[in-house]
């Protein structure tokens, strides 16, 4: 066996960090999981490889890669826990980041907040320069007047400065002489300039981006270079990656130059490990379902492929509410986020009717349940009492659960308030949250042209298996799965996720006059710029190139992706790009203009090396009796029979191939529990995924 035969996925998420590694040559999966340590992720992540090294004697030596996915960054923009930032523009745009789109997301509510700005105004400070929409200048930027303008933000503090000027995407020799200033008069200041961070149109989007990126920069670094010291520390000497928020991952120094790429580097990761499930068991459409301890996220995956979006919002006003956050224009997978986790606590709102969520009670101190001060009952605590979970078997029996402590919070807190029977309000608490998650799937499958009856559940996190049977009844879905080791199977994700990076730059022309020997160059230069940040990640091997386009009618808001699978694009005829353009819009919104002249925008690069391929172990138990794997009965909460009833509960670990056996049952592994009613049959591939087909009928 070779000296490095290890790669390690580590996922810290709201309340539990997830661990697991990976034996390239074996196929050998070892797992494992701690409680997140919010002021410090990184004292979890020690903490989770020390537990690693009990089980495998010196893994840490023998770990050629860490990839590593974290909610750091989304945090500290939420939290406001950020750099001192400032931001240097063109005169006349200092308000930009409060202008915004001028849209109000709630029109008639008069009381509307917005986000405040991550920069205060006394902090953004104007250059009196300008360059046209096509890059001439036509104000000259005064060296003397930058290096002042440089010279107050410092005096004012700053650890960190973001430049954004207008129409720098197409000219950026403004951007990179300040940038040239700052490094001369402070080096040790951090510096964002928008045409590296998003070299692209739409200004207040360009802006907010880059002021992000500026934001958490300083943070992001002492992170990264504390947990890389920290794991060298430990005796690791292989390679560490980032999770990106576009699916795939990159190396520390890009995620440290760029950490606006990775605000949504956790929750990607389920979603990848769904894409390569999705592939491998040829499922046309699956949504993915990923409930952790504080929020559950979902995808829906269509022919083994999500989505990926160019935008999203980040630390809104109103959680749910489109446009009441702050807005980054960096590519994502398309995640539906909802506020339900094991950790969703339940109360009586305002109209006394019961409500659970969207606030958790996190990691610290986590559900009633938890024995560690928790005092507001929540979606966990409902669990236990129903039967679903074992209170000493939490954890694989790590973490003894307080079943009485449970009992009171939901007794004094909601079935006395509201005046209803106990295990009323406990049933209450479980089913409210599988039916607000599965109104929000409802949404987001028919929005990306799904059908909720046809799509199969795949369930991940601690949570996700113990609800996913409830939401697939609640959907119409005919199948739900479950992978082995589901409570960290997002972390999965980390091994099936390409080395990649996505890349754009603007240039607006319409299709009549555009030159395609420009447009190449723009291409070129974009896949060299590609090919850079690949080597950093360690990229000896071939790079692929994906190339794409941002066209619209001329005048039109918003944009159509197109693919260019074409090297070359002075190859292509004028009318070819058309006939794309008309047939895609069609597919989109029913019809096409095809009198209506037709420009670009965006101009598209993902870079991306060959993946590494993930052998998923096969089962090595042979077929067996059941009996053998039967832990006992269980009484157990049945929507379906309005009150307990018996459930076998299995011992996850000690199926086989080729089981079959029907519901009510509970299947127990260490990190997550399976829950299925009677109307359903649960079957065991070779792999030892739990395909539970639903009686629709």
């Amino acid at each position: 066996m070779s000296e490095k035969c290890y790669r390690l996925g580590c996922d810290i998420g709201g309340t539990f960090t997830d661990f697991v590694l990976l034996n390239d040559q074996t196929g050998e999966i070892y797992i494992n999981k701690c409680l997140t340590t919010p002021s410090d992720p990184s004292d979890a992540v020690e903490q989770g490889i020390k537990e690693l090294e009990d089980k495998v004697p010196d893994v840490t030596s023998k770990l050629d890669e860490v990839i590593h996915g974290t909610t750091l960054v989304i945090n500290a923009i939420i939290e406001r826990k950020g750099a001192r930032t400032g931001l240097i523009t063109t005169k006349g745009f200092r308000d930009v980041l409060e202008l915004g789109r001028e849209i109000r997301y709630a029109p008639y509510d008069i009381f509307a907040e917005f986000p405040q700005p991550l920069i205060p105004r006394r902090f953004r400070l104007e250059v009196d320069e300008r360059v046209r929409s096509d890059g001439t200048v036509l104000k000259r930027l005064d060296p003397a007047e930058a290096r002042a303008v440089v010279r107050q933000l410092i005096e004012l503090g700053v650890e960190s400065i973001a430049v954004c000027l207008i129409n720098s995407f197409e000219n950026p020799a403004h951007e990179l002489m300040i940038k040239e200033i700052i490094k001369e008069e402070a080096p040790e200041l951090s510096v964002s300039i928008s045409f590296e961070v998003l070299p692209q149109i739409r200004e207040y989007e360009r802006t907010s981006t880059t002021a992000t990126n500026a934001y958490v920069k300083p943070l992001t670094g002492r992170y990264l270079s504390k947990l890389s010291g920290r794991l060298k520390g430990l005796g690791f000497k292989g390679r560490l990656f980032i999770m990106l928020s576009s699916g795939g991952i990159t190396s520390v120094e890009t995620a440290a130059e760029f950490p606006v790429r990775i605000i949504e580097s956790g929750p990607t990761a389920a979603v990848i490990s769904g894409q390569y499930y999705g592939r491998l068991f040829n499922i046309p459409e699956m949504f993915c379902f990923d409930m952790g301890g504080t929020t559950a996220k979902s995808c829906l995956i269509q022919g083994g492929v999500a989505g990926v979006v160019p935008t999203f919002e980040v630390g809104r006003v109103q959680r749910f509410m489109k446009g009441s956050g702050l807005t980054i224009q960096v590519p994502v997978v398309d995640l539906m986020e909802i506020g339900a986790g094991g950790g969703s606590i339940a109360k009586v709102s305002k109209l006394g009717t019961l409500q659970v969520g969207p606030e958790s009670s996190g990691a610290d101190p986590g559900p009633i349940c938890y024995g560690r001060g928790g005092t507001e009952p929540g979606v966990t605590d409902a669990d236990l009492l129903l039967g679903y979970l074992d209170e000493n078997y939490f954890l694989g029996g790590e973490m003894k659960l307080d079943k009485e402590g449970a009992r009171r919070g939901i007794e004094e807190k909601i079935a006395g308030p509201l005046g209803v029977p106990f295990m009323k309000a406990v049933w209450g608490i479980h089913d409210l949250i599988n039916e607000t998650m599965a109104a929000a799937a409802k949404t987001h499958i028919a929005e990306k042209g799904g059908n909720p009856k046809v799509v199969t559940v795949a369930a991940f996190g601690g949570a996700g298996p113990v609800h996913a049977y409830g939401l697939a009844k609640k959907l119409g879905s005919p199948r739900l799965i479950v992978p082995p080791n589901a409570g960290v199977g997002s972390a999965l994700g980390f091994f099936t996720a390409p080395r990649a990076f996505d890349l754009v730059r603007s240039h607006k022309v319409s299709l009549n006059e555009a030159d395609f020997e420009e447009i190449e160059n723009i291409f070129k230069e974009l896949e060299r710029e590609g090919a850079e940040t690949l080597q950093k990640a360690g990229g000896e091997s071939q790079i692929h190139f994906e190339r794409s386009v941002d066209v619209r009618f001329v005048g039109q808001g918003s944009e159509t992706n197109i693919p260019i699978p074409e090297d070359d694009f002075r190859a292509i005829e004028k009318q070819e790009i058309r006939q794309r353009f008309d047939k895609e819009y069609e597919r989109l919104y029913g019809r096409t203009y095809p009198d209506s002249p037709m420009e670009f925008i965006n101009f598209k690069v993902r870079a991306s090396l060959p993946q590494r391929l993930l052998q998923l172990p096969k089962m090595d138990r042979k077929a067996g009796s059941l009996k053998d794997a039967e832990k006992g009965k269980r009484d157990a909460y049945s929507g379906i029979a309005g009150g307990f009833i018996p459930f076998t509960v299995y011992d996850r670990y000690r199926l086989f191939p080729g089981a079959r056996f029907p519901g009510p049952a509970i299947i127990e592994e260490r990190e997550s529990t399976v829950i299925v009613g009677e109307d359903a049959t649960i079957s065991v591939d070779e792999y030892g995924f739990l395909w539970i087909d639903l009686d629709r009928s």
